[in-house]
């Protein structure tokens, strides 16, 4: 679609001041805003003064209208973005906000008191997220699809159990406890632990199937019979560090905005509360930075609902992703700032906890 310079500023102004507000954007309070730049508390117009008469307003806001990007609510009301509206803002005419210095200062001063445990830092990432926005927020877990047996430990927690420690070469560790019908000692343990990591280091997550774990003990001979509860232990252990985890942090938040009736905000709690559906919707994202608005989530429970998603790196891959949830009407420039901050953020103390080669 090809709109000329006029329309998109109009276009932009109507999107700006309907987020700021949350109130439909008429033709003469549309006119003073082009007439001159104002400000709407955090809100300044990226665009300039530009002399065009009500009437000129009018016709132009009517035609965004019959090209979909706008609609009204009401016969009598102003304008407010429509989902293509909000698309075709976010591809083309959005300016991030870059945050203030004391802003970046706060952030990695907070996240900086949990540097030291990477499933706490990024919880802790996914609250501050929606203490800052106000809505609900996400984070995952780093993916470990590539990733390889690093080491694996046996400790000893009784006379017939043990715990499985598994550690990867992205640095997820998952621990499994096993018992045994025979009494365990530390040489038993460290014979085990040596067959394990001679068989199975450097191997990739993804090929330790249950072919794979059969075959390795076959090939050990008649201590496979002592070991099969460790085989078990580590085939659980490697599937479940191959899962990615969602972390979901200030859903109460959606429960007072405006914007959601009762039952659609009910609606919408219920499918964010089943994670693996939550965790489909955000693996779908490929690139850096996602935003999935309204009806192009495939959701109907999120019909009324954007989400905004940024991966976070670790080396030179992208492991994990952090996101928000909220109304489509959501000051995108902001949020993107502030998400795309936090991820690098992250991603860099990540890097320092799994000592991970850039």
């Amino acid at each position: 679609m090809e709109l000329g310079a006029r329309k998109l500023k109009i276009l932009q102004a109507v999107i700006e001041a309907y987020i700021q507000t949350g109130e439909p954007v008429g033709s003469k309070a549309l006119c003073e805003l082009l007439d001159v730049s104002v400000s709407f508390g955090h809100f300044t117009p990226a665009w300039r003064a530009v002399p065009v008469s009500s009437a000129t307003i009018r016709n132009e806001m009517a035609s965004l209208s019959e090209l979909g990007l706008l609609e009204q609510p009401h016969t009598s009301a102003g304008r407010i973005p429509t989902q293509f509206g909000y698309r075709l803002y976010i591809n083309e005419l959005m300016k991030p906000k870059p945050l203030s210095d004391e802003e970046m200062r706060y952030i990695d001063g907070y996240l900086s008191e949990y540097a030291d445990d990477p499933d706490l830092l990024l919880e802790k990432a996914a609250e501050m997220l929606a203490e800052m926005t106000k809505y609900a927020a996400i984070s995952t877990t780093p993916t470990n699809r590539d990733a390889t047996i690093q080491r694996i430990q046996l400790v000893q927690t009784g006379p017939h159990t043990a715990m499985l420690v598994l550690t990867t070469s992205t640095g997820a560790v998952k621990s499994k406890l096993f018992r045994t019908n025979y009494l365990l000692n530390s040489d038993i343990l460290r014979m085990f632990s040596n067959v394990l990591n001679e068989k199975m280091g450097s191997v990739h997550l993804l090929n330790v199937t249950p072919d794979f774990i059969k075959s390795t003990a076959f090939s050990i001979g008649e201590l496979s019979l002592m070991m099969a509860p460790v085989f078990v232990a580590l085939g659980q252990a490697c599937r479940e560090v191959l899962k990615t985890n969602v972390l979901l942090e200030g859903r109460t938040n959606l429960l007072y905005l405006p914007e959601y009736e009762v039952d659609s905000v009910k609606r919408l709690l219920h499918f964010l509360e089943q994670r693996g559906e939550l965790a489909k919707l955000i693996g779908a994202q490929k690139e850096k930075l996602g935003v999935l608005i309204g009806g192009e989530s495939n959701q109907p429970e999120m019909i009324d609902t954007s989400v905004v998603l940024v991966r976070y790196s670790m080396g030179r891959q992208t492991r994990g992703t952090l996101g928000v949830i909220g109304p489509t009407r959501m000051d995108y420039p902001k949020i993107v700032s502030n998400l795309q901050y936090l991820a690098q953020s992250v991603g860099g103390m990540l890097n320092e906890i799994m000592d991970v080669g850039v």
